[in-house]
């Protein structure tokens, strides 16, 4: 394993930018998740100018390794040509018309015909407005109004409004998120549950029996849960009269195809998509059964940009890529690599530390006993002085190949090494030339 490129240059013009982010927009960025201080500050890039398969290339002129991939948008790849060719193809007929084009049933025949819930389908432009459609439609079926939820379900009041009772978000989210312009009337609407514990879900389940319309959840994020819990969720939305919705945007179509229910063998009655359905392209949909779903034609759920075509054309063609490619086995593969690699290295390393996790989505895992928050901070930092852009887990996307591959295994070894040097001089908060890493997403689910 040769020595990565180490001549580290700045990010000046990624600071710069988001100095000026900040003048003229409130946070700087869009999405909290590609905020500078998720990662290394300083020394991460805050802003990427072009990008091509598993790699970017940030407003300074470096290119970084992408393990992050769009926050996971990216399945096939940053500018895959087939997507991208699709989409300007479509442009030249036209995104937006004032009636319906042909592809809404392609896409929505296409995700019935593929997803095991599937028998109805609605467009959305993201994960936050599809989980937010999702909700509406469950309350508006059931005729209830409390949902309860676990894992994260984007920026929407139904979901923030757990925040008006005592930070309940603090181990779905992260902590301190106020619920600033969240109406108070919702307080009491959207009620947590512990993951991998039928036994606290029943008790809330009985606790508001009459008033509650959904469970909704991320199935898994990383790790599998126990044997038999999300059986056991189903059975617990059947007995209790409530639906199933699970939050598919963040597994997406990298466990197969068709999302996680094939894999879980358990089918929900309502389950949302988005990022990996189109390749970074704005999409998203909600699918389900047809007795959950089709009383959503008397509600008002309505948007012009839902029926955008690029989105749709770039979903079809996304879909008919990963099967057609056996994409999902290349990431696969991939995960098992990168897992069987790392977790030599750490034995070598003789580090405090584990890399495990479903396929997909491995990451890597310091010893709960150690300040992990630190451990985390100098291993990004010092990977991003590699040019590699990650946090602690890979988002895997096909394009990752043997090059991407060996340069982040190589950045790792000596990043690794610098990890050992510090645990043993007690030096770790010393080596740290950033902000320590503090607004990580604290999943609660695995």
């Amino acid at each position: 394993m040769k020595d990565s490129d180490t001549s580290y240059k700045s990010v000046a013009k990624s600071m710069e930018l988001y100095y000026r982010a900040h003048e003229v927009i409130p946070g700087a960025t869009q999405l909290i998740s590609r905020r500078p201080t998720r990662f290394a500050y300083g020394f991460s890039p805050a802003f990427a100018v072009s990008g091509k398969g598993g790699n970017f290339t940030d407003a300074d002129g470096n290119t970084f390794v992408d393990w992050v991939s769009g926050i996971g948008a990216t399945i096939l790849g940053y500018c895959d040509p087939i997507i991208d060719d699709a989409v300007k193809s479509q442009i030249d007929l036209g995104s937006m018309y004032s009636i319906s084009h042909p592809i809404e049933i392609e896409l929505a025949e296409l995700l019935i015909d593929r997803i095991p819930c599937a028998e109805m389908v609605r467009f959305a432009k993201g994960g936050g407005d599809a989980c937010a459609i999702a909700i509406r439609i469950a309350r508006g079926t059931t005729g209830k109004d409390r949902i309860l939820f676990c894992g994260y379900h984007g920026w929407h009041d139904w979901y923030l409004a757990a925040n008006l009772n005592e930070n309940e978000l603090d181990e779905h989210l992260f902590p301190g998120i106020e619920p600033i312009g969240v109406p108070s009337a919702l307080k009491g609407t959207a009620i947590p549950f512990p993951y991998d514990d039928l036994n606290a879900l029943e008790a809330k389940l009985i606790e508001h029996a009459n008033d509650t319309a959904a469970i909704m959840m991320e199935p898994l994020r990383s790790d599998f849960p126990s044997d038999g819990y999300l059986q056991g969720v189903r059975d617990l939305a059947d007995k209790y009269g409530v639906l199933l919705i699970f939050d598919e945007v963040s597994t997406g179509f990298r466990p197969t195809p068709a999302g996680i229910q094939p894999i879980l063998g358990v089918v929900p009655d309502i389950a949302v998509f988005a990022k990996s359905i189109s390749n970074g392209y704005p999409m998203g949909a909600v699918v389900g059964s047809r007795e959950a779903m089709e009383p959503a034609a008397q509600m008002f759920i309505s948007s012009t940009y839902w029926s955008d075509t690029l989105g749709i054309r770039a979903a079809i063609t996304t879909l008919n890529e990963l099967q057609s490619r056996k994409a999902c086995d290349t990431i696969h593969q991939t995960g098992q690599l990168l897992k069987q690699e790392v977790s030599a290295l750490i034995d070598a390393h003789s580090l405090p530390a584990s890399c495990s996790g479903v396929d997909w989505h491995p990451y890597i895992r310091f010893e709960a006993s150690l300040d992990t928050a630190l451990l985390n901070t100098l291993f990004i930092q010092e990977m991003a002085k590699r040019f590699v852009h990650m946090g602690t887990s890979f988002y895997i996307n096909a394009a990752h190949g043997d090059s991407e591959i060996e340069r982040t295994l190589t950045a790792i070894n000596e990043v690794f090494c610098i990890i050992r040097h510090a645990l043993d001089a007690e030096v770790v908060a010393d080596l740290i030339e950033t902000i320590p890493r503090t607004d990580a997403f604290r999943r609660l689910v695995r």
